[in-house]
């Protein structure tokens, strides 16, 4: 991508996604704070566990255990009539060929992933762009994902590519993440575009959690595991150091750029392309989760020079002369002999070409500054402007920004209301830009947009998936324990009895400054709307609806705010006649997957059902398992005296009574997803069985964070989901 930042930060940031009812997807992790060695607390921590041994992944024991739990939760799911229906439904949803190819643009064609019944593992094919715009592009095949996997025999996942094409050039030159399983890990190779091979002796990294960054065709910056021994990773396990690696020498003879703290979350690579097309090599240190440093290496210069912008903020693109910078948190900054303060959520700007000339920022101007209402949720650039996405009362807009003599301006384009927005490609080297448009009960719209005259045209469009004739969407307000009011959507039958017996689902994740937005789901439309349940996405704090302090509210001690919004949706529903206990269930993964089990041990009162997808669970060991050092400061660290005694009152492992009547639960994990350990559902699990509750249990033995490594996993998936909700919430005990 032109001059925007092409950091492997991006990996951390919005790695995976997976199995959830909102958009079908569970919003990604970003990594956050390392943990320093465990201590005692730690170590007594671990052997006061009965269940650690289902912590080791590939264990014997734990798999026998697994497999078991795998074999009586599907006899009883998929012995259900409803199972075979709910199947063939989703798997005819997710193998339709009336999908939208969104893909990239590279000199006028179009570059797509794609995956159907026939295609499982996907093809990578590209078209022209004039071809792009009919109904039946031509595509032209690039890589068949399926015949390598066989050829190979490995259980390939296409994990995306990173492409370079200098200024002027038409050659491409690409960098293909393969995964062996759905992991985060990944297989990197050099592909050729033009004759469409692998790259013989090209660049190729081994599998790790790497970062790669094109400096030119002969240069690159790799950020990798660079040893056998673990002394360049740090302690979440992401790389320390990066290097310059030049074609045609051994990866181990690349010269060492920056190294980080082994209590940092990771070091990554990236470039910035300036105007004139000169690239300038760039190191992020990221810090913790939420701060970081940016080290930038001018033309000629012997080091790195830093970046002078606060810790919480991030660099986010250069348009003309001027870098992007996005603030999650106020920055008093002194330029020529003044004070300039702007407000946390603000878009700022200031020139990079005499930053790069005299290592110092001379003024800073105000590009957009949200109101209490709203978030800045993305900045692209294109030719001759950019594109701010925004979040206005969680409904998307976009707007154009340039700067004029009289300075920054900003303007709407005319783009549908009420739902999300978002643009899926843009660059300053291309003549469009692609935008989406969704909300509960339009399928998506992919929306060409012309940055030279304006133009706006629907290129493509879905077809309904489900019948949503008779549904409306609603948004309410609960008002939660410190009076704050809670946004949240509901879709449901229009005339429904305000009687609380509507089947209900309510779905949230707070966490992360993860914004929930309007969006259309076939899965969920077609196998729970249809069959007259009602589904409720909450804006709760933690997220990033609001912007960052919206987020910033729930952090670590003060994280029971986020639980408390949750419950008083919950209780909203309920309030207004809408559904009861009886009828009343939440989703949620990952992070989610914590809400869910907080909510689990919190309020069992509360609700009937409670699917809870690849969790943290066990907050007093979390730091110790795969990424989760990362994530301390979104948490907090139980290492800490007082972080360690709110997790205690937290953490849902920590908190199981055996005599207290919970729900039924449903957990849902993966054994190859080396970001959130599958020993977190495994151990929850481990407790309801024998305290002899009864629960559901479901591991997909591949499938990564996403808990399904292909279309048919993912249908199988959804397929049980919804039985287990059809069985607890639309069938009344009385």
């Amino acid at each position: 991508m032109n001059r925007m930042l092409t950091t492997s930060l991006a990996a951390l940031t919005l790695m995976g996604l997976g199995a959830c009812s909102q958009g079908d997807t569970v919003p990604p992790e970003t990594e956050v704070e390392a943990t320093p060695a465990p201590d005692a607390t730690t170590e007594t921590a671990s052997a006061e566990d009965p269940y650690i041994w289902l912590e080791e992944v590939e264990g014997e024991e734990a798999l026998d255990w697994v497999r078991s739990q795998n074999d009586r939760s599907l006899e009883r799911l998929q012995s259900d009539p409803l199972y075979d229906e709910l199947f063939n439904d989703a798997l005819e949803i997710v193998n339709a060929k009336e999908r939208i190819p969104y893909g990239s643009v590279r000199d006028g064609e179009v570059y797509n992933f794609w995956q159907d019944g026939t295609n499982v593992r996907g093809l990578w094919r590209k078209t022209s762009l004039d071809s792009y715009g009919t109904d039946a592009p031509e595509w032209e095949t690039i890589v068949d994902f399926d015949a390598l996997a066989a050829e190979e025999d490995k259980n390939w996942v296409y994990k995306g590519a990173n492409c370079f094409s200098a200024k002027g050039e038409t050659r491409w030159a690409c960098m293909v993440s393969l995964s062996n399983g759905g992991k985060d890990a990944t297989e990197d190779r050099e592909f050729d575009l033009a004759t469409k091979t692998w790259v013989e002796d090209g660049f190729f990294i081994p599998e790790a959690k790497s970062g790669f960054s094109w400096l030119d065709y002969d240069t690159v910056l790799i950020a990798t595991d660079w040893g056998s021994d673990g002394s360049t990773l740090t302690e979440s396990g992401y790389p320390s150091v990066v290097k310059k690696w030049t074609r045609g020498t051994p990866l181990e003879e690349a010269e060492e750029l920056f190294a980080g703290d082994k209590t940092d979350v990771g070091v990554w690579p990236s470039v910035i392309e300036l105007e004139d097309g000169t690239r300038i090599p760039m190191v992020v240190e990221s810090d913790t989760f939420f701060t970081a440093s940016y080290f930038l290496m001018p033309e000629g210069a012997d080091e790195l020079v830093q970046l002078p912008i606060p810790p919480m903020s991030s660099p986010t693109g250069i348009l003309g002369d001027d870098l992007l910078v996005t603030l999650q948190e106020d920055w008093d900054i002194s330029t020529d002999g003044d004070t300039q303060s702007f407000k946390t959520g603000d878009l700022v700007a200031f020139s990079i070409s005499a930053f790069l000339e005299t290592s110092k920022v001379e003024t800073v101007d105000l590009v957009f500054r949200p109101n209490e209402r709203q978030s800045i949720e993305g900045v692209s650039v294109t030719k001759g402007a950019g594109l701010l996405t925004i979040s206005d009362n969680v409904r998307g807009k976009v707007l154009r920004f340039v700067k004029g003599d009289a300075g920054w301006t900003t303007e709407p384009l005319d783009l549908p209301e009420n739902g999300a927005l978002g643009v899926t490609f843009a660059s300053d080297k291309e003549d469009v830009v692609f935008i989406n448009y969704e909300d509960f009960l339009t399928p998506d719209s992919l929306l060409s947009y012309t940055p030279e005259t304006g133009e706006i045209e629907t290129l493509k469009s879905l077809p309904a998936k489900f019948n949503a004739e008779g549904l409306v969407v609603e948004q309410h307000e609960a008002t939660s324990t410190d009076g704050m009011k809670i946004p949240y959507f509901i879709v449901h039958k229009e005339g429904i009895e305000l009687d609380g017996t509507t089947p209900t689902l309510l779905y949230g994740y707070g966490g992360f400054q993860i914004s929930m937005t309007p969006g259309y789901s076939a899965l969920r439309g077609k196998l729970w709307l249809e069959r007259g349940g009602a589904y409720v996405l909450a804006n709760i704090r933690g997220g990033g609806e609001f912007g960052p302090a919206w987020h910033q509210a729930g952090l670590k001690t003060k994280r029971q705010i986020v639980y408390d919004d949750f419950i008083a949706v919950g209780e909203d529903l309920i309030d207004r006649g809408i559904t009861t206990p009886e009828h009343l269930g939440i989703q949620g993964g990952s992070n989610g997957g914590l809400l869910m089990g907080v909510m689990l041990t919190q309020r069992p009162d509360l609700w009937n059902a409670v699917l809870v997808q690849v969790p943290l669970l066990d907050m007093l060991r979390y730091h110790l398992l795969l990424a989760g050092a990362s994530w301390v400061d979104e948490y907090g660290h139980p290492d800490v005296p007082e972080e360690r005694e709110w997790l205690e009152k937290m953490s849902p492992y920590n908190n199981f009574n055996a005599d207290m009547d919970y729900p039924e639960p449903f957990f849902m994990t993966s054994t190859k997803d080396d970001r959130v350990h599958p020993g977190h559902a495994r151990k929850m699990a481990k407790l309801f069985e024998e305290a002899g509750k009864p629960f559901l249990y479901y591991e997909n033995i591949d499938g990564g964070h996403s808990a399904a490594a292909n279309l048919q996993e993912t249908a199988k998936r959804v397929a049980l989901e919804v039985t287990y909700l059809s069985e607890k919430l639309m069938t009344s005990s009385e």
